[in-house]
Formats: structure tokens, C-alpha cells, sequence
């Protein structure tokens, strides 16, 4: 398979499995049934081996309470009730995750009903994989249910949930989207939208939702769905003034987001997860978001004012047509091209209804070659990983050096503080570059597996991955340590473990634990570690000596007890570290900050004892 092709010939794999499936016919099928049903409904049911749970499209939003804002949008994790505690967990410079308010309020409403939590755990209890789906706003409201069911989940066992939107509008702000990107779960999102919808490319806010033209049009839409046989559209009364005003709305929504680069506005709608979009020529399966967004805005230009009214309510059509869509595929030049990327491209294209109009398709041609372009296949990036660590692993070793160096240094101060008493020293300079040097690498895997540029099992099928970025953790993470507090960070932010740790420490954490629950590796140790298990030691012994430093000035009998059982909790939890042999020799240097911390601490607290107890009631 070459390169170039690669991202079209998955997505012609992910448009064949879903078309082969019943997955997307049971989705509608159920949504369907919800819709009848009315307003805020739902509908639970088991087929096969597959749960499903699919929320009605009609759905009542409210008015009162909205943000103000232009955007309508609202901070997940103000609102979320701890929902959503891996998608709202911010780090330093990240825009918090918002969600339209409409949306999220209706999604409470559903967490908050009891029938609905039920059936989802027996639903749980019963089956190997759930499927969440809804039409219209009641598609963006399932989106929410499966972010909160995945974050449920994640602490349990693997989640094999799915979420199928038919239609449904933009939910929240580009931080949402990186964040379900972060967590790996952007596959668990199919947006399934007609290339002529207006409501996918809208945002709703209140320069649409207030108008007499959408209220009209979302009165029809949801009279419909209730009673799709008992209407006919012609019976609906929207001029074509009316049309071509929601119809520009929408153009000019995704206009404006076409336009608006990664990170431009995070107040913003953004699309999150993966988009099958469907047109009359067949489907096509996008997954890079930038290219949706662009993609969106094309498609819409190929479509006119007269689709405005109908086209939201043919997904059922739609999707009867995938399985025979698939399988006769037409080609713009009438054959097959000898080139399978101007192959791929030429089906591409057609699939998205763009090939009887030479300037869109022209431009989306360059579109999906200006994306092939800037990317590479996941596993070609984790092979130039691979590569690039050998280059650096110089630096790595002269730290390992260095450390060797500090161990057996006549003024034994150990490692972690020769490095944070380094001053001028040319030894440590070096040390320090070869440190940011690791740090860049390193972070550079962390934002390719945020963007989805890595394979997906990344750190699970790669030996070296774990190893390298444990060791790298282990022999670092204390010269980060040491940095921060020799600058007096802690002073500005707060301690290291809750203010200053780097968001790589915590995923290699993540990482290891779940190798060492899977393959049960033994902890027990012979002899002392070279380099101390717990990376947020040193950190430790900086919060101890403050405690022991209030102590000193302390006449408070209740602050003095606080302070003192803290300190006795870490002496205690360091000893557990020695007989573990879990620390490595250098913290027991004699003149090492623990040493000199434990010495003190020792000293002090026998006299502190009687004092507290002469102070504190019976």
C-alpha cells in the first residue's frame, strides 16, 4: 500500500464495515421509534449481541438560564457533575471544554432519570458492546451520554462503546474535541450527515435560535418526525425567502468555521469524532476534523435553498442506500486511473456529490491532497519515532552518567540535589540542554498521540515505548523537580505534584500501571533500586521541609498536631520506600535534603510531643 492512499483506502474499510453492518439500520431504526414517541424520549433495546440506546430528535430546549454569549457555549466541568473528570482535567495553557448549554442541560436531565440508568447497566450486564445514537439535537445529546459512559468506563475495563449521530449540530468548542482526541476515543464518534443538511453546519446560538424562520422550520421538522406518514411537505409553509435565509445562515456559519484556523477560537463551535458524510453518489469516511470543517462548507455550495426543508429527514432513506452505494461506485474519467491515489481521489469526490461541478471539485480535489500531504500514516510515525529515540539516546546516557557521578561525589549530596545547587557549573548546563532536549522528544510523542497521529495501541504494541519512557520518567522527572523549586516556581504556582508536574509524567504513569496490571509484574525488590520508583519523591521531601519550617513557629496545640501528623505520614511513607528497596541509595546520602530533612525532623518531634499533649484536651 503506498503511503499517499492509505488515508483513503481506510476510509473506503470503515465505509465498507459500516455499510455491511446492521449497525447503522438498527441506529435508525430505534432513532425512528424515539422520534415517534416525542419530545425528551428514549429507547433501550438489545439486538444480538449489541445493546442500543437511541434519544429522540425532538427535543425541548430551554431559554431561560442560557449563556448570554453569542456562542451559547458553558464549561464542561462547571456543569458536568464530575462526569466528564478526563475530558475537563485542564493543563497548563489549555482552553477549557465547553458544550452547548442547550445540550448539556437536557443531557442532566437524562442522567438524572433513573429508568434511563437502569436499563444502560442492565444493558451493561448483558452485552459485550453499546451503541448510543440519535437524530438531530437528540444526536448530540447521545454524544454526551457516551463521553460520560467512556469516562465511567475507563477506570473499569476497556470500553467498546459507539455513538452514531444522524444530523446532529456542532456540541462544543475545539478543546472538545482535543480532549476526545487525548483520550483516544474519536473513533467511538460517527457523525453521519447528508450533504445537503443545514443543521450539521449550524451553530446555535442566538442569532438563529431566535429568529421566526427557525422556529418555524424546527416546528415542522419535530411535527414530522413524531408523524412521519401523516404529512406531506408540500403542506409546509416556509416561503423561499424564508429558505434562502436559513440556507445563507448556514453558508455562512461554515464559512466562518472553514476560515478559522486550530486554535483561533476557542469559543467556537468545532467538529469532534469522525464524520460519514452521504450524498446520492455514495459516502465518504473523514476523520481528520480540519478537513470535515472544509469539507462541510464545500458540499453546502452544491446545494441550494430548496433542500432546506426535507433534507434533514431523509437519513432513513440514506442509509437503506449505503449497502448498494458501496458496491456502485462511478468514477468522474470513466475508468480506473493507473495512479490508486487519483483512483482513491476520483471516488472520494464522487462519493461527496462534487464531481458534475468542476470548480468544487477542483477545490475539494486540492483539499484532500493538501491533507494527504501534510500527513503520515500512524505506523510510519511510530517508526520515525523509533528512529529519532536512537539519536537521542546519547543524551540519556550522559545523564545516567551524571548520576553516577553525583553517587559517588566525595560531598555526597546525591543526585537530585547536586543538580538543584548546580549554580554555574558547566557539568550541569550541559546536563540541563541534554534534559530539555529529552523533554522535546518526548512531548512531541505526547502531542502526536493527542492529534491521532500515532497507531492506536501505540504504547501497548510498541516494548519500547513503555521501557523508554519509564526509565526516561525515572531519570528525569527528579532534575524537573529540582529545576522547579531551584527557580522558586513554588512560590508562584504552589507545590510540584499539583501545580507544576508536566502532563507526560501522568500518561506514563498511566501507562505502566496498566502493563504492570496486565502482565502482573512483581514488585518485590532484593536490593535497592538504582533509581527511586516514586519520580514525585523529591517533590515530597520539598513539602515536608516547609511543614517541618511552620512547625518551628507554630503555637497553635491543633495546627501543631496537623503538621505533625503530616510529617509523620511522609516519614513513615519514605521507610516503607527503604524496606520496599523501592529508593535508590542516593537519598540516604548524608548531606542529600532527606537526610538532612529526617535528621531534623527526628530531633524536633521529641520535643514537640509533650507540648501538643499538655495543650490538646482529653
Amino acid at each position: 500500500m503506498d503511503a499517499e492512499a492509505s488515508s483513503f483506502e481506510t476510509s473506503e474499510m470503515m465505509e465498507t464495515f459500516l455499510a455491511s453492518t446492521p449497525l447503522l439500520k438498527e441506529a435508525w431504526r430505534l432513532c425512528s421509534a424515539a422520534n415517534a414517541m416525542g419530545s425528551g424520549a428514549f429507547v433501550v433495546e438489545q439486538v444480538g449481541g449489541v445493546g442500543y440506546v437511541a434519544f429522540s430528535g425532538v427535543q425541548e430546549m430551554p431559554v431561560l438560564g442560557w449563556d448570554p454569549s453569542c456562542t451559547m457555549l458553558a464549561p464542561l466541568d462547571a456543569a458536568g457533575h464530575g462526569l466528564f473528570a478526563a475530558l475537563t482535567r485542564r493543563y497548563e495553557g489549555e482552553e477549557p471544554v465547553m458544550v452547548h448549554s442547550g445540550v448539556l442541560h437536557r443531557f442532566l436531565h437524562y442522567h438524572s432519570r433513573n429508568d434511563l440508568q437502569s436499563q444502560i447497566d442492565s444493558l451493561l450486564d448483558k452485552t459485550k458492546s453499546i451503541v448510543i445514537t440519535g437524530h438531530s439535537i437528540g444526536g448530540s445529546v447521545a454524544f454526551l451520554i457516551a463521553l460520560s459512559l467512556l469516562s465511567f468506563l475507563k477506570s473499569i475495563f476497556p470500553p467498546a462503546v459507539l455513538c452514531i449521530g444522524f444530523g446532529s449540530p456542532f456540541l462544543g468548542n475545539e478543546s472538545l474535541s482535543r480532549a476526545i482526541l487525548r483520550e483516544r476515543w474519536a473513533n467511538s464518534f460517527c457523525n453521519v450527515v447528508a450533504t445537503h443538511d443545514i443543521l450539521p453546519r449550524l451553530s446555535l446560538d442566538q442569532s438563529l435560535i431566535q429568529t421566526p424562520h427557525w422556529k418555524a422550520l424546527i416546528r415542522f421538522w419535530y411535527t414530522f418526525m413524531m408523524s412521519p406518514n401523516s404529512m406531506n411537505l408540500t403542506d409546509f409553509q416556509l416561503t423561499e425567502e424564508d429558505k434562502a435565509w436559513l440556507f445563507s445562515f448556514a453558508a455562512a456559519n461554515m464559512e466562518h468555521l472553514a476560515q478559522a484556523g486550530e486554535g483561533s477560537r476557542w469559543r467556537s463551535f468545532w467538529p469532534l469524532g469522525n464524520y460519514l458524510f452521504c450524498s446520492e453518489e455514495g459516502m465518504i469516511f473523514l476523520d481528520n476534523v480540519v478537513l470535515v470543517k472544509k469539507m462541510m462548507h464545500l458540499m453546502l455550495r452544491t446545494s441550494s435553498p430548496s433542500c432546506v426543508i426535507e433534507e434533514h429527514l431523509k437519513y432513513g432513506w440514506y442509509v437503506e442506500r449505503l449497502s448498494l452505494q458501496s458496491l456502485g461506485r462511478r468514477f468522474i474519467e470513466g475508468h480506473l486511473s493507473e495512479s490508486s491515489y487519483e483512483a482513491s481521489l476520483s471516488m472520494a469526490l464522487n462519493s461527496l456529490g462534487t464531481s458534475q461541478q468542476v470548480l468544487i471539485a477542483l477545490m475539494a480535489k486540492d483539499c484532500l491532497k493538501m491533507a494527504r500531504q501534510k500527513e503520515r500514516h500512524p505506523n510510519l510515525n511510530a517508526a520515525y519515532l523509533a528512529t529519532k529515540l536512537s539519536k537521542i539516546a546519547p543524551y540519556r546516557a550522559e545523564i545516567q552518567w551524571y548520576k553516577a557521578c553525583c553517587d559517588n561525589s566525595d560531598k555526597q549530596r546525591g543526585y537530585y540535589d547536586s543538580f538543584k545547587q548546580m549554580g554555574a557549573s558547566k557539568r550541569e548546563s550541559h546536563i540541563n540542554k541534554n534534559r530539555i532536549m529529552l523533554k522535546a522528544f518526548w512531548d512531541g510523542v505526547v502531542s502526536m498521540m493527542d492529534r491521532n497521529k500515532l497507531p492506536l495501541n501505540f504504547h501497548k504494541s510498541l516494548e519500547w515505548v513503555i521501557e523508554e519512557s519509564q526509565l526516561y520518567k525515572l531519570l528525569v522527572e527528579p532534575l524537573d523537580i529540582a529545576e522547579y523549586y531551584r527557580l522558586g516556581m513554588h512560590m508562584k504556582k504552589g507545590h510540584y505534584i499539583s501545580n507544576g508536574r508536566e502532563r507526560r509524567y501522568e500518561i506514563f504513569n498511566q501507562w505502566w500501571t496498566e502493563r504492570v496490571v496486565i502482565e502482573k509484574l512483581g514488585n518485590r525488590r532484593t536490593k535497592y533500586a538504582s533509581l527511586t520508583q516514586d519520580t514525585c519523591f523529591w517533590a515530597r521531601v520539598e513539602e515536608a521541609k516547609e511543614w517541618l519550617d511552620k512547625i518551628k513557629s507554630e503555637s497553635n496545640p491543633n495546627n501543631l498536631a496537623f503538621l505533625q501528623d503530616r510529617l509523620n505520614e511522609f516519614e513513615a511513607y519514605a521507610m516503607k520506600l527503604f524496606d520496599g528497596k523501592e529508593a535508590s541509595a542516593d537519598v540516604l546520602a548524608k548531606n542529600s535534603s532527606f537526610s538532612l530533612w529526617l535528621k531534623e525532623w527526628r530531633a524536633l518531634k521529641s520535643q514537640i510531643y509533650p507540648l501538643i499533649e499538655l495543650a490538646l484536651p482529653d
